[in-house]
C-alpha cells in the first residue's frame, strides 16, 4: 500500500458515504450557486452583487468541503479503529494523514472550479481575470483548510459530536467573509478575521493581491502541522 493507494481510499469512502455527500457537496454547491443566482434576480447591480457573494461563499466552500468535510470523516474513522488498522500496514503516519488532506483538497478544488463555471452561466459571474492566481490561492486554501481539519479531530472526544463541533467554524467563515449578508461587526474585530485562512483566500479572490493571504495561509499551515504532530490521536479516548 501506498500513499496513492491512501489517496484513492479517503476518496473512495467519501464518495460512497450518500450523508457525507449532502452534507459536504450538495449544500455548499447550492449556497456557492443558488446565492449569486438570487442576488442577479433581486439587486439592482446584480451581476456585481452576484459576484460579491460568490467570492464571499468561497469561505464556505473551504469551511464545509475541506475543514468540515475532513473534521467528520477522520473522527469517524478514528472512532471505528479504521486509523489503528492502517498504522499496522507499511504505510507511515505522514502518508496515512497526507493521503487523506490531498483527498480532501482535491475534492474542494474541484467543487470550487464546478461553482466557479456554474456562476458563470446562471448569473453571469464573470470568470477570474487571473486564472493562475486564482487557481493558486485556491489550492493553497484548499490544502490548508485540509490540514486544519485534521488537526481539529483532536479536540472533538467522539465522531457524534464533529459535525456540531465544526458548526462554530463554518459560521465564523461565512460572516467574516461576507458570505451571509452585511453584517455589522465591531471594527477592532475586523482585522483579526481577516488573518483567518478562509477570509485571506477570499481577500485575495477579491482584490488580486496575494502577498498577505499567502503569507496568512502559511502561518495556518505551519500551526495546523505543529498541532497534528502534537496532539493528533489515531485511537478513541480511553474511558
Amino acid at each position: 500500500m501506498s500513499l496513492t493507494a491512501t489517496y484513492r481510499l479517503g476518496t473512495r469512502l467519501f464518495w460512497r458515504d450518500r450523508a457525507m455527500l449532502f452534507g459536504s457537496v450538495v449544500t455548499p454547491v447550492g449556497l456557492a450557486v443558488g446565492m449569486p443566482a438570487l442576488m442577479r434576480q433581486v439587486m439592482p447591480d446584480g451581476v456585481a452583487a452576484a459576484t460579491s457573494i460568490f467570492q464571499s461563499t468561497i469561505a464556505l466552500l473551504l469551511s464545509i468541503t475541506a475543514f468540515m468535510n475532513i473534521t467528520v470523516a477522520l473522527t469517524s474513522r478514528r472512532d471505528q479503529l479504521v486509523l489503528k488498522r492502517l498504522r499496522a500496514s507499511r504505510l507511515t503516519d505522514g502518508q496515512i494523514l497526507t493521503g487523506q488532506i490531498a483527498g480532501t483538497a482535491t475534492q474542494t478544488l474541484a467543487l470550487i472550479v464546478l461553482c466557479t463555471v456554474a456562476v458563470r452561466f446562471v448569473a453571469g459571474v464573470p470568470l477570474p481575470a487571473d486564472p493562475l492566481a486564482y487557481a493558486a490561492v485556491t489550492v493553497a486554501g484548499s490544502a490548508v483548510l485540509s490540514l486544519l481539519g485534521a488537526a481539529y479531530t483532536a479536540a472533538i472526544p467522539r465522531a457524534e459530536l464533529s459535525a456540531a463541533f465544526t458548526m462554530p467554524v463554518f459560521l465564523v467563515a461565512g460572516v467574516s467573509a461576507g458570505a451571509m449578508g452585511p453584517i455589522p461587526l465591531p471594527s477592532w474585530l475586523v482585522p483579526a478575521l481577516d488573518l483567518l485562512p478562509t477570509t485571506a483566500v477570499v481577500n485575495a479572490v477579491k482584490t488580486g493581491d496575494l502577498a498577505m493571504p499567502f503569507a496568512v495561509l502559511a502561518a495556518w499551515g505551519v500551526a495546523g502541522l505543529v498541532a497534528i504532530r502534537l496532539w493528533f490521536r489515531w485511537e478513541p479516548r480511553r474511558s
